[in-house]
């Protein structure tokens, strides 16, 4: 179950990591950079999905007859 509080922190660190990396290749000229951009949005949406989805289920657990 503590697990579950964490898994959201590790996106937004993968996203911070996407985001440097493809900011780093658009400024030294390589031409793959979007992919890159592309994920650390796709960390970044996760990240608040998660955060989300775990609030939804602790209010689940919170009150399992509503």
């Amino acid at each position: 179950m503590g697990i579950i509080k964490f898994i959201p922190y590790i996106y937004l660190v993968a996203a911070a990591f996407f985001l440097y990396d493809g900011i780093d290749k658009l400024n030294s000229g390589e031409g793959n950079y979007w992919m890159s951009l592309i994920l650390a949005a796709v960390a970044t949406f996760m990240f608040f999905f998660r955060l989300r989805f775990a609030k939804k289920f602790e209010e689940r657990r919170r009150n399992p007859n509503q």
